[in-house]
């Protein structure tokens, strides 16, 4: 006889972990690049994120490509979609609180 377990279904793969404070968690890159022109528009976010694809004839589709085999290019974008997200948050904030005398 042999130590070998029983040949058996093999394990389930792992969930990935649930992650509430992670605002990039579950959103796709096209999601990201489509937030990100229509609240910059193409030739400011060519600006702020120097690259070819947002710069010279943009589309979601030629940046999806760019981003997803380039991981410095992609690092850029997603964190100024969060910069873009906390600039939002605080202007809503700022409309809810009462004007200070």
């Amino acid at each position: 006889m042999t130590d070998e377990a029983p040949a058996g279904p093999a394990p389930a793969p792992a969930k990935p972990a649930h992650q509430p404070r992670n605002p990039l968690h579950g959103l796709t890159l096209e999601a990201i690049v489509k937030a990100l022109a229509d609240h910059y528009g193409w030739e400011q976010l060519g600006e702020l994120v120097p690259i070819r694809c947002f710069a010279i004839d943009p589309s979601v589709g030629s940046s999806l490509k760019f981003l997803r085999k380039t991981p410095w290019a992609r690092e850029k974008v997603e964190s100024l979609y969060l910069f873009m997200l906390r600039e939002q948050r605080r202007e809503q904030q700022q409309q809810q609180q009462p004007p200070q005398r």
